[in-house]
């Protein structure tokens, strides 16, 4: 007897004889399958089969067009693990039994069949459907399980870097703004310079993590209004390291590492001038290049209590006279067609009424 479970698969029989057809459905209906589809012309039986979702075939070969062999060649593209086909044919030579196994057929039987043997090959590939179908749908099921937690993962990542981009935006009496600047402009320069839109988005992200090194530095430094002292300076400059730390403390992810990344190098110079490692050319991660472009250019930008903003101009002067001094001289001049979308992030994410 068929498995209970098996008792209302779909099996199709396809013979242009119907007396095969009849006795066939007979066997299967007696050892428990409900309801076989039969079909004595071929080119209908096409039709539905390649319309309508079924378990098993049990195909003869030797039929008016399209034949059993047009139709291994119509339902070539299926899956063979979940749509198995028995070859049910008196063509019983070696060629025909080759070619129809070669064309995607499972399994093969010569007529006149032994009914109980037909019964056994028809279990063994319900069960081979039935496997296969259930694997697929656990599959799916926990590839959803799995982008539901990678989602709760992003999300949760997401919520670390607002919290730590604010803690570090408050302490150096940063605004929100500017910080969404960083992330932004980062994020254009990227894109502009072919980065796929994965990294693009996690630069986006990730840039405003820049000065989170700065919640490790004291106020008596960093919220000193004039010139620092050597010693203080020195200090200062350990804030990528402080910031790196932080980051790399976190749960690992590509967010963090990125946002690590930036924290350690983002101060680095493209002449070797820079710290805290003193990094020269492409020793400097592209991450840490591209922001360092942003920050410069979005502190000039920026008034601060010590001095009013630059204007457009001579930021971008600036900017260019660094190239191959602070600056990496290929996003230099990739920045030069960028700066219209640039100022137009500094008016749409404008502290205040100072952009000029």
């Amino acid at each position: 007897m068929l498995s209970k479970d098996f008792s209302h698969s779909r099996v199709v029989i396809v013979d242009d004889v119907v007396a095969n057809s009849r006795l066939l459905e007979s066997s299967l209906k007696a050892f428990g399958l409900r309801n076989p589809i039969s079909f004595s012309d071929s080119a209908a039986a096409l039709d539905w089969l390649q319309n309508n979702s079924w378990n098993l075939l049990l195909l003869d070969l030797d039929m008016p067009p399209p034949n059993g062999f047009d139709i291994l060649r119509a339902l070539s593209g299926r899956d063979r693990s979940t749509q198995p086909i028995i070859i049910i044919t008196a063509l019983d030579d070696t060629n025909n039994r080759r070619t129809g196994l070669e064309l995607g057929a499972n399994d093969y039987l010569c007529k006149p069949v032994d009914l109980p043997e037909v019964i056994l090959r028809v279990r063994s590939n319900l069960q081979l459907s039935h496997a296969s179908l259930a694997l697929k749908e656990a599959n799916v099921l926990l590839e959803s399980r799995v982008g539901e937690r990678t989602a709760q993962l992003a999300q949760s990542y997401s919520a670390l870097v607002r919290t730590l981009t604010r803690a570090a935006a408050y302490r150096d009496n940063e605004t929100g703004n500017h910080i969404r600047r960083i992330g932004e402009s980062a994020a254009l320069i990227a894109r502009t310079l072919g980065m796929d839109e994965h990294w693009v988005e996690l630069i986006r992200q990730a840039a405003p993590m820049h000065d989170v090194g700065k919640i490790g530095i004291s106020d008596e430094i960093l919220l000193k209004p004039g010139p620092l002292t050597e010693q203080e300076r020195a200090l200062m400059q350990t804030h990528p390291h402080i910031g790196h730390a932080i980051l790399c403390d976190q749960h690992p992810s590509e967010l963090t590492n990125l946002a690590a990344e930036i924290a350690l190098c983002h101060h680095e110079k493209w002449d070797g001038s820079g710290y805290p490692q003193g990094l020269s050319g492409e020793q400097i991660p592209l991450s840490g290049r591209i922001v360092a472009i942003c920050d410069v250019y979005d502190a000039l930008r920026m008034p601060r209590p010590y001095k009013k903003p630059w204007s457009r101009e001579d930021t971008q002067h600036y900017i260019r006279e660094q190239s191959g001094k602070h600056f990496d001289p290929q996003l230099v001049a990739l920045a030069e067609g960028l700066y219209e979308q640039i100022e137009e992030l500094q008016y749409k994410l404008s502290d205040d009424q100072h952009v000029s």
